[in-house]
C-alpha cells in the first residue's frame, strides 16, 4: 500500500522563478529539470524523505492550459499530494474498494535535458469529489531512479516535517486519511486558546497536518493544501542563511514539540505558509 509521500507539487507562473526562490529556501539546487510535450516545465529538489515539484506552464500544450487555468482561479502554490506505493497494481483495487474512485493508472517518463538520464513511474489519480477537494495521486518510481537524495550543508533543509491541510469537517477528513488511505493517526488535539482542532497523521516518517478552526463549526467546503514545515540540521544557520539571503523571516522561538525550535518564513515561498523546524525529535508530532 501506500508507503510515504513522493513529493508535493508547487504551480507557479515561471519554472525559473520557482526554481530560484525554492534553491534559495532550501538552500540547495535542484536534482532534476524537464519539460513537457504537454505544456510544463519542472524542476525537482529530492529531500531525505520526499521531494518537492515545482511545474509552470511551458507553451501551449493541454497541460499548459490547464496550468494557466489553475493559476487563473487559485493563484500559485501548493497544489497537490502524490503519496508513494510500493506496488501500484496491487494497491489500485484496495483504494477502489474503500471508495476513492481512482483513475486508470499511467505511465510517465521524464528526461533532464542537463544530464540525458531518464525517469519512468507509474501514477493514478483518486477522484476529487471524495478526497474533498485536494488533489491526490499515488505513484510508483521504477527501482532504478536516478533521482536521489545528495546531502547538503547543515544550513540546508535536509527533510520535510509536515504538511498542513486545512478542513471544514475533521471528522470527514480523518475517514479519509486515516481509515481509506492508511495513515496512522498519532495526535488528535484540540486546544480552546489557540481556536484549533489538529490531528496529526504519520507515514513514512512524514506528518500530515489537519487544521480546524473551533468556532468556525464543522461543514462541508472543500478542504485545501495550505502549508510546508521543513526540516534542517542547523537551524541557527538555516535562520542565519535566510537573513542574509534577504527573506523576512521570525525570530527562532521553542516550537510544541518538546525539545524543537522553530521560525517562520514570510516571503520568498511562492506564497506557500512555511515554517522552519530544527531536527530535534522529528519522529514524534508536534
Amino acid at each position: 500500500m501506500i508507503t510515504g509521500l513522493d513529493h508535493v507539487l508547487i504551480v507557479c507562473t515561471s519554472a525559473e522563478e520557482g526554481e530560484n526562490v525554492y534553491a534559495t529556501l532550501l538552500g540547495r539546487e535542484p536534482d532534476w529539470r524537464s519539460t513537457d510535450s504537454a505544456g510544463s516545465a519542472t524542476a525537482i529538489f529530492q529531500l531525505e524523505n520526499m521531494a518537492l515539484e515545482i511545474m509552470a506552464p511551458n507553451g501551449g500544450g493541454p497541460l499548459a492550459r490547464r496550468l494557466h487555468a489553475m493559476l487563473e482561479n487559485e493563484g500559485a502554490g501548493l497544489k497537490s499530494l502524490v503519496f508513494a506505493s510500493d506496488n501500484l497494481e496491487q494497491d489500485r483495487g484496495p483504494l477502489d474498494r474503500r471508495g476513492l474512485k481512482p483513475d486508470a493508472i499511467t505511465q510517465g517518463e521524464s528526461v533532464d535535458p542537463y544530464t540525458g538520464r531518464a525517469r519512468y513511474w507509474s501514477r493514478l489519480r483518486l477522484d476529487e469529489s471524495v478526497t474533498h477537494g485536494v488533489r491526490i495521486f499515488a505513484l510508483q518510481r521504477r527501482t532504478d531512479d536516478p533521482l536521489i537524495y545528495k546531502p547538503a550543508d547543515n544550513s540546508s533543509v535536509s527533510a520535510i516535517d509536515h504538511v498542513v491541510i486545512n478542513t471544514h469537517n475533521p471528522d470527514r477528513a480523518a475517514s479519509l486519511y486515516g481509515a481509506r488511505l492508511g495513515l496512522r493517526l498519532a495526535l488528535d488535539r484540540s486546544n480552546p486558546d489557540w481556536d484549533m482542532r489538529l490531528l496529526f497523521f504519520r507515514i513514512g516518517g512524514i506528518t500530515v497536518e489537519l487544521a480546524h478552526r473551533l468556532s468556525a463549526g464543522a461543514g462541508n467546503q472543500p478542504d485545501r493544501l495550505w502549508g510546508l514545515s521543513w526540516r534542517v540540521p542547523d537551524i541557527d544557520a538555516a535562520h542565519a542563511r535566510l537573513q542574509e539571503a534577504g527573506l523576512a523571516v521570525t525570530g527562532i522561538r521553542p516550537g510544541r514539540r518538546p525539545g524543537s525550535r522553530v521560525f517562520t518564513v514570510r516571503d520568498g515561498t511562492l506564497g506557500v505558509p512555511t515554517l522552519i523546524l530544527s531536527a530535534e525529535a522529528a519522529n514524534s508530532a508536534e
